[in-house]
């Protein structure tokens, strides 16, 4: 799964991006500094792969992946190809979902495009800019289609009726996303490639200072604005973020103890990309390997297992199954079989996050 950092020029999304990743994209205080986007791949945190490598004396730890591209900054015009603008729009068209940074600091030694911070009206720069990108692409498939729905094509009908909802949302400043779409169009829906389909998670960027402070009023803005479309708000400080990401292990708990955080911005970053793609993870674990698998919240334990080799899909059997807590209190995955932990599911059963799997298949 990919997830894009936009937002406009000198916000700090590379420098947020470079502390996800480490990967040292450039970041420089002036805009387009990122021309090509830079990819990173980033585990996902997830404590219960310790415990259960510890348990069984795993070889290998593997933590599920999710991958953040640094899309430059857009600006005001970029649909009409300002700033490189239809390139940049054309990355984000490639990727799952949106964070968004958005600046919640005053620095005059960092320029703004617009000449002074206003996190509200630089939100609305950059969703205008996805919204008049996707009223150009429904215009045309519009003005393509309407003659076939003329004729009396009923899926050309129904083809038009959600491009007309999505217009009309559109028309009113409203992503794609408010639009609801029955099940029955919402593979034609994803043809479509909308920009503003695509799941938002703000990231409220704020200054090093004002970490463990009474939210700014920058701050507040984003909430407010984000409410608006139903989209969440992280808060984070990008610079210390990249500090801690350079820090070995060991010391990264003492600088957040002396920070008063309990965990890094990036940890809840990566936690809450990975709910707003309605991802969850199941555990396998073992001498050789403990590994968490990244699915789709709603799948069944068949289509789970085919993420470990199509074969596991193919010829499935059956799944034993034991939560993760159960697994810990119990202390053992012989305990958990003589207090009958264990459930052997078939192939309607719908995997939860934590679940603990072993599958049982022939091929």
């Amino acid at each position: 799964m990919k997830l894009g950092v936009v937002g406009l020029p000198n916000v700090g999304k590379s420098t947020l991006f470079n502390a996800l990743t480490k990967a040292g994209a450039q970041a420089a205080n002036y805009p387009f500094c990122t021309i090509e986007p830079n990819t990173g791949v980033v585990a996902v945190p997830d404590k219960r792969l310790d415990a259960l490598t510890a348990m069984y004396d795993s070889a290998k730890t593997t933590p599920a992946v999710i991958e953040f591209v640094d899309i430059a900054g857009l600006v005001r015009g970029a649909s009409k190809g300002e700033g490189l603008g239809n390139k940049f729009l054309s990355h984000i068209r490639e990727v799952d979902a949106i964070v968004h940074v958005v600046r919640c600091f005053e620095d005059e030694n960092i320029t703004h495009v617009d000449g002074s911070v206003d996190p509200a009206r630089d939100m609305e720069t950059i969703n205008m800019e996805l919204i008049y990108a996707d009223m150009e692409s429904l215009d045309k498939r519009m003005n393509r289609t309407r003659k076939i729905a003329q004729s009396g094509d009923a899926a050309a009908k129904a083809e038009m009726s959600l491009m007309e909802a999505y217009m009309d949302a559109l028309n009113r400043g409203l992503p794609a996303r408010s639009v609801p779409v029955p099940d029955s169009q919402k593979e034609f829906a994803r043809q479509l490639f909308l920009l503003t389909t695509k799941p938002v998670l703000y990231a409220a960027n704020i200054a090093e200072e004002d970490l463990g402070q009474p939210e700014n009023a920058m701050v507040a803005q984003v909430r407010a604005a984000a409410e608006r479309e139903g989209a969440k708000v992280l808060v984070i400080c990008a610079r210390v973020e990249e500090e801690l990401a350079q820090l070995p292990p060991e010391e990264q708990a003492e600088f957040l103890e002396a920070l008063g955080l309990e965990d890094s911005g990036l940890d809840r970053l990566i936690a809450a990309s990975y709910d707003l793609l309605g991802l969850i993870s199941y555990l396998t674990a073992g001498p050789k390997e403990s590994r968490a698998w990244t699915i789709t919240r709603g799948m069944t334990a068949p289509q789970a297992a085919g993420k470990i080799h199509s074969d596991f899909e193919r010829g499935f059997i059956r799944a034993e199954i034991v939560s993760y807590d159960d697994l810990m209190a119990a202390g053992s995955m012989a305990a958990c079989k003589e207090k009958g932990l264990v459930r052997s599911e078939g192939k309607d059963y719908v995997m939860k996050d934590g679940d603990v799997v072993l599958f049982r298949f022939n091929v």
